[in-house]
Formats: structure tokens, sequence, C-alpha cells
């Protein structure tokens, strides 16, 4: 019900908007996230420059997502200090979707979700920016900042796949 309610929410947001957003595509630059953390910090992603990241949405209640955490939690071991094409190291940025934060912060912690960056979207503007109409939803954008892949190519063994040929 929960899942339902978000991407009602997210219908939403498309029809009262003013602007037409498009959605971000591979060879394009990564519109910039700026979140509170959940150690209460601010986040950006440009401070990520110069490592290869998969920016990841997520929610505490999307049963799919919180399956495909061990995956992530794989890749970020696998690769966090692998030197790539365009940088070095792997850096997972995940911005949750959730309502409430308890029980985000209890995903984080449950799940195991080891990397610093987590941004919370309490009011859908980063998922707005990247035009998120469902989650999971994943980028992985390269050392230069540049959208390299994204939805269903980040799922699985396919998000491997994906990372593996960024390396150098």
């Amino acid at each position: 019900m929960k899942s339902l309610t978000f991407i009602l929410t997210l219908a939403l947001f498309s029809f009262t908007s003013t602007t037409k957003l498009a959605k971000p595509m591979k060879g394009e630059k990564a519109p910039e996230i700026e979140l509170i953390s959940h150690t209460g910090k601010k986040i950006k992603l440009s401070k990520l420059k110069g490592k290869v990241v998969l920016i990841d949405f997520w929610a505490s209640w999307c049963g799919p997502c919180r399956r495909e955490n061990p995956n992530v939690v794989e890749a970020y071991r696998k690769y966090n200090k692998t030197k790539f094409k365009t940088g070095k190291g792997f850096e997972v940025f995940s911005v949750s979707l959730d309502r409430q934060e308890d029980p985000w912060k209890a995903a984080i912690k449950k799940d195991g979700l080891i990397w610093k960056y987590h941004g919370w979207d309490k009011e859908g503007k980063t998922a707005q920016a990247y035009v998120v109409s469902s989650i999971p939803t994943a980028y992985l954008i390269d050392g230069d900042g540049i959208i390299v892949a994204s939805g269903n190519e980040l799922r699985g063994m396919n998000l491997h796949i994906a990372i593996d040929k960024l390396v150098e």
C-alpha cells in the first residue's frame, strides 16, 4: 500500500509541475544532489567527483529495494578501492524516499548499508529532478559525473557488469 501511495504521489508531482522535467539520460551530467544524511550532515553528490558513483533511489518500505540491498553492499565491498578509467574508488549515494526518518535509519542498520552517503529526500525534490517514477531506481556515474548506465542495467549481476566496464 505504501508503495502505491508513493507512486501516486510521484504521478501527482508530474501532473502538477509547471515545468516539464526530462529524465537524465546516459551521456549527460548527473544533476546535483544535496540532502541531509542519516547523521544530520549535509551531503552533496559533487563532493564525490573523481569516483564512480551509484545513485540508488530506495525506501525502507520497498520490498524490491530491500531485496536488492545485499547486491549493492557486495558491489560496494568489491569496488570501493578500485581504480577506474575516470577515477579512483566506488561510492554509493543512497537517496531514501521514506516519509519517516526512523524506519529509514533502522533499514540502513538492519541491511548493513556500510557506505556513508545516505540522503533523505523527504520532500521528493531529488526524485522529481531525476524523474523517478518507481523504485528501486539507480544511476551509475563515472568519475566525471557523467551518467553511464541506469535502470534495470544496474540490478543484480548487471550492476557488477556495468561497473566492470569502467575498470581501468
